[in-house]
């Protein structure tokens, strides 16, 4: 996130007119997160300036004045169409031309005059040839301008019927969101069940059964074939694989995002699907960095790289990026990025969080049971005996704090049966 790095560039005492951020979006760097779901509340909703960033870490809020008061130049609905890393020189849509000595490439926005912040890009459904894609009133959620346009279509169609393409994290949140606005909800993913980069079968059976309880429908297997507009042009039926069809006012697409890195093919190292970098996100060229979703970077705890997806990576290594840089400059040296994995997610009364690595045998334990007031419970994954992975719902901040120390230092595993017995006290007798 852009946000954070200009906090640390601030933090590291770079200069009055020494940055500035060019950016696709027209407001101010924002918490993206808040977008699946205060936004879309229809009581206490959350709108700007309330979650500019760095709110969603706990920091300070970064409102537009703050970055005039910086020094920091924030150039809005700007859109970079082209960059050059031999000249150093990054072209935007209205052919304005910027120079730059540093340029670091990210998830979540756009562009400066010395660094680089791009938009990873979600997957869109006319882009695989399904008929109907383009009909009004289908939307992908990615930036405030999309959330904005989803909520005046919740209150147009008050109280219609919405399909999420889509079983992850946004097809749930947003499944949820949509709910809580009496839509009449579907939700229709491929997998055999929700969540499966990280959810075990059991999980995934947890929060579906929860879903259907609160009266989302859910269609599993298959996937959206193609789309039916009304004479207006707006969306009405979405046609399945499975030769179903499904009336909708609205539809909501959440199958993934693909990081946006077109514009540097052929100019830096790439692998597994992202900017290869170093551990201190620096690529294959000098003075270009990359952070966020569109790196793919060492990971020091398992040995090997990977490209990770989430806020919270994207926070940190913002910070570690805008560190190397002011370390190269003094002739200093900074410890090598140590990132612990890290998802959560809220929808209704629901909130987990995971820490680690969700590889070898999972062991849950724990109230599963989706009629109880306050379900709660957990999964430990164990690899060559070790406790390398932890999930928690409905976990206090104790507790959540333990499981990530869990997975942070691998204790020896007990056996499964007693891994189950002793369930999150496992984690808090010994680091909570």
């Amino acid at each position: 996130m852009y946000g954070y790095a200009a906090r640390e560039f601030e933090k590291q005492g770079v200069k009055p007119n020494e940055l500035a951020i060019i950016s696709k979006e027209a407001v101010a760097p924002y918490e993206r997160p808040a977008l699946s779901k205060g936004y879309l509340f229809p009581e206490g909703t959350a709108r700007l300036p309330g979650f500019h960033v760095c709110v969603g870490s706990g920091g300070e809020r970064l409102a537009p004045e703050w970055y005039k008061e910086k020094g920091i130049t924030l150039i809005l609905s700007t859109e970079i169409i082209k960059a050059d890393l031999p000249s150093k020189t990054l072209k935007s849509a209205a052919g304005d031309t910027f120079k730059y000595e540093v340029l670091i490439i990210a998830t979540g926005s756009t562009v400066t005059s010395e660094i680089l912040l791009l938009l990873s890009n979600v997957f869109r459904l006319e882009n695989f040839g399904i008929q109907g894609a383009d009909a009004k009133n289908i939307f992908y959620l990615r930036e405030i301008a999309d959330a904005d346009k989803l909520v005046e279509a919740i209150k147009s169609k008050k109280n219609g019927k919405a399909v999420v393409v889509g079983g992850g994290y946004i097809g749930l949140e947003l499944s949820a969101a949509l709910k809580i606005n009496n839509f009449d909800v579907s939700m229709v993913y491929p997998d055999p069940w929700c969540m499966p980069r990280l959810f075990t079968a059991d999980l995934a059976a947890f929060y579906e059964a929860y879903y259907t309880k609160k009266g989302v429908n859910i269609i599993k297997g298959t996937a959206a074939a193609g789309f039916v507009s009304n004479e207006k042009g707006e969306v009405k039926e979405v046609k399945l694989k499975n030769d179903r069809v499904m009336e909708a006012d609205i539809v909501v697409v959440g199958v993934g995002a693909k990081p946006l890195i077109n514009l540097f093919t052929g100019q830096l190292e790439e692998d597994k699907g992202g900017i290869k970098t170093d551990a201190f996100f620096k690529t294959s060229v000098d003075n270009v960095y990359a952070i966020g979703d569109v790196a793919t970077f060492p990971m020091k705890m398992y040995g090997d790289i990977r490209r990770v997806e989430h806020v919270d990576h994207s926070r940190k290594s913002a910070e570690q990026a805008v560190k190397a840089i002011f370390a190269k400059e003094q002739g200093k040296e900074i410890g090598a990025y140590e990132y612990l994995p890290y998802f959560y997610s809220r929808s209704f009364d629901l909130s987990w969080q995971f820490f680690g690595d969700n590889v070898g045998e999972a062991v849950i334990y724990g109230n599963r049971d989706p009629a109880s007031e306050k379900p709660k419970f957990g999964t430990y994954w164990i690899k060559d005996s070790k406790v390398v992975g932890a999930f928690l719902e409905g976990g206090t901040p104790e507790e959540n704090k333990a499981i990530s120390n869990v997975a942070k230092k691998q204790p020896t595993a007990p056996t499964p049966d007693s891994l189950a017995t002793e369930g999150v006290q496992f984690a808090y007798s010994r680091y909570g």
